[in-house]
């Protein structure tokens, strides 16, 4: 992918080019994102497995049960927050972030 493209919002546009409803896309791209986290996870792990103690298996367990139960939360408030607002105000949060960074780069502070 494009640095600085969102892998998110580039699977929900590509879902509703395909007709899918908004909601429908936003599903599609969390089930997408899955896998990847899970790659992800495992390769992290299998390159840090040296290093992780006994103890800490059982926090890595919690850690993961409480993550996953917060993103269930999380995604199920954003697909409600989407269905009544759309996604107007994430592209105007992209704009003003665009903006900001243009100019903390010019300004060389980046």
């Amino acid at each position: 992918m494009i640095p600085g493209v969102s892998r998110s919002a580039a699977s929900i546009i590509g879902g509703m080019q395909q007709k899918l409803t908004r909601k429908l896309a936003a599903e599609f791209s969390f089930y997408l994102a899955v896998p990847t986290m899970i790659a992800a996870t495992g390769y992290k792990l299998m390159k840090e497995y040296s290093f992780i103690q006994k103890e800490e298996i059982k926090l890595l367990v919690i850690g993961n049960v409480v993550a996953f139960i917060v993103a269930m939360v999380a995604i199920k408030f954003f697909i409600g927050f989407l269905q009544k607002h759309g996604f107007k105000i994430f592209g105007i949060y992209r704009i003003v972030a665009g903006i900001v960074l243009l100019i903390l780069i010019w300004r060389g502070y980046i």
